[in-house]
Parts: C-alpha cells; structure tokens; sequence
C-alpha cells in the first residue's frame, strides 16, 4: 500500500533528480522510495553507520569526487545537519 509524504528539497536538487528519474523511465517517487530502502535494509544504527558510497555510486551522474575535512565525524555531522536548517 502506498502512503503519501510530503518531503521539502531544494529546488535544484529537485529538477536535477526529476531528470535523472525521466532518463531512467522511473517515477521519483519510486527513485526515493529505492534509495530510502537501500537506507533502511541493514540495521544501520546512525547515519556515520551508512556507507554512503553505496547510494552515492547508484545516483552519481560520473565518477564521485570525495572532498574532506580535518573534522571528526561528528562535526560532519553537525555540519550536514546545520545547513538543512
């Protein structure tokens, strides 16, 4: 049974997946429900726990370019969660 969700994204996040989904004859409510599944298959206990390369490989549109801090993984986090303010 489906359940409707009311999600909020950027808005060039939001036409960028839209064409990624038309070029790949899936709805985006599907892509999403996709990547959410692959989030919650495994037991992963918090978001340091996902490997985020996994995802990152299915919706990369070319070869992924890791850029890094001298953070610990918790200031990521912090930071991640600061700018979706």
């Amino acid at each position: 049974m489906d359940t409707k969700l009311t999600l909020s994204f950027d808005e060039a996040i939001i036409i960028k997946a839209k064409n990624f989904a038309e070029r790949n004859n899936i709805s985006l409510s599907r892509m999403i429900e996709h990547l959410l599944s692959k989030v919650v298959e495994k037991p992963y206990q918090s978001l340091d726990d996902f490997p985020i390369s996994d995802w990152v490989n299915i919706v990369a549109e070319g070869k992924a370019i890791y850029q890094t801090k001298n953070l610990k993984k918790t200031s990521l986090k912090d930071e991640f969660f600061a700018s979706k303010k």
